[in-house]
């Protein structure tokens, strides 16, 4: 089994295939799949990523090679700088040939999209075995969208049809899901139920951040104002609506010498720039200049419900930037509580705690930048490549491996 997964003296050494949802966007996947990339080019790791984009074309750099598909007219808008062409699978030849081409151990899709359907039939086309990672409640998303659109029904029947709509989207997702040979999931709650849901395998997946781009030297702000702070898409499931709410709590406290900065878009963009004193609309950043928006907060809050684990927590808490989340994010994130951030449901008291006691501030901030260099993104990647070797390892995976239609690639 190791001669046919490429696993070498000094661990394993696999040709991975990435089908991305997302690359060029401004979200975790697309954080992931970019550093993903930049670490197999680094390592001389054999790579191939695979994503949507405004233009089909293929580049290659050293071992690593990228395959971006065009996205055509028809796309739909999901969100803010997402789309999803229902008909990406007319890229199915080129996709399916490179694959042949490349010869992956592995064909790794990062959860349902255009793309990764259009993975899962090329791997399937080409006798490779896949594993599906799953990185966002989409089940919430559902039910929290459907909530936002439609909050003038009354809230009984409104709550009673969001449950009904999230149970059917988390057996649709399972569904989904099941069609990969294993799994993966970023928090082990996560981990247990898609074990349970699918019947495969699943693993532990961790996450990991750029602690040079994202560092408390990049903090340039002179003012003394506090600054709360927001990074993500401004939709319904990320719950920004909870923003307002602070500022609202914090003015009635008599709290005035703060500002809030969003950065990103989203549909909720326009609600919240009439609903908000405070707000300081930055849009979508990139590189050093979200680096710099990280640094220069005092506090970050991420109010998100559906989450599995927000890159965004640790690209703050790397900036050294005290964090304040609701429990369950905190807890997949592998927050303490008051030492590395605060854990709560009442994002005043703890926001207005950092506002009137700078010390503690300064406190949770070291402890939080300490956190985040114990993440580095090498170390998940190295880790990410043992657990493909797990997972094709497995009695349940080597019992239903696909027949490859090529050989083992030149050493």
């Amino acid at each position: 089994m190791s001669e046919h997964i490429g696993v070498s003296s000094h661990g394993p050494r696999l040709r991975i295939a990435l089908f991305a949802d997302s690359f060029h966007e401004i979200n975790g996947v697309g954080t992931l799949a970019r550093e993903y990339a930049a670490y197999a080019e680094r390592q001389g790791w054999p790579f191939l990523c695979v994503y949507g984009g405004t233009e089909t074309r293929f580049t290659q750099s050293g071992s690593l090679e990228q395959l971006q598909l065009r996205r055509g007219p028809l796309s739909l808008a999901v969100d803010a700088n997402i789309e999803c062409d229902p008909f990406l699978a007319r890229h199915r030849q080129l996709v399916t040939d490179r694959l042949l081409q490349f010869r992956p151990d592995l064909v790794h899709i990062t959860g349902p999209s255009d793309v990764s359907t259009l993975g899962f039939w090329a791997a399937h086309l080409a006798g490779v075995p896949v594993v599906a990672s799953w990185h966002t409640n989409l089940h919430e998303y559902a039910s929290g969208r459907l909530a936002s659109a439609c909050s003038i029904v009354p809230q009984p029947l409104l709550q009673a049809v969001c449950r009904r709509v999230n149970t059917a989207s988390l057996w649709a997702l399972a569904k989904w899901y099941r069609l990969a040979h294993f799994v993966m999931a970023p928090n082990q709650e996560m981990v247990e139920l898609l074990r349970q849901r699918t019947g495969r395998p699943s693993f532990l997946m961790g996450h990991g951040v750029d602690t040079t781009l994202f560092s408390p030297d990049r903090r340039t702000r002179a003012d003394s104002r506090f600054c709360i702070g927001y990074v993500g898409r401004l939709t319904p499931e990320k719950n920004v609506r909870a923003l307002a709410e602070l500022e609202q709590q914090l003015l009635a406290a008599g709290l005035r010498d703060f500002r809030t900065v969003l950065v990103g878009d989203g549909s909720e963009r326009e609600w919240l720039g009439a609903n908000m004193q405070t707000a300081e609309f930055r849009g979508v950043l990139h590189g050093v200049d979200l680096a710099r928006a990280f640094a220069d907060m005092d506090v970050f809050v991420f109010p998100s419900l559906t989450d599995t684990f927000g890159l965004v927590l640790l690209e703050a808490m790397s900036s050294g930037v005290p964090v304040v989340v609701r429990p369950e994010a905190g807890h997949n994130a592998g927050i303490v509580d008051g030492e590395t951030g605060f854990h709560s449901r009442d994002f005043c008291a703890s926001v207005s705690r950092l506002m009137m006691d700078s010390s503690a501030g300064r406190r949770v901030s070291v402890a939080a930048r300490a956190h985040a260099l114990s993440r580095g993104w090498d170390a998940v990647f190295s880790d990410l490549h043992r657990i493909y070797a797990a997972g094709l390892a497995s009695e349940e995976v080597i019992r239903r491996m696909p027949t490859r239609r090529f050989g083992p690639a030149e050493p």
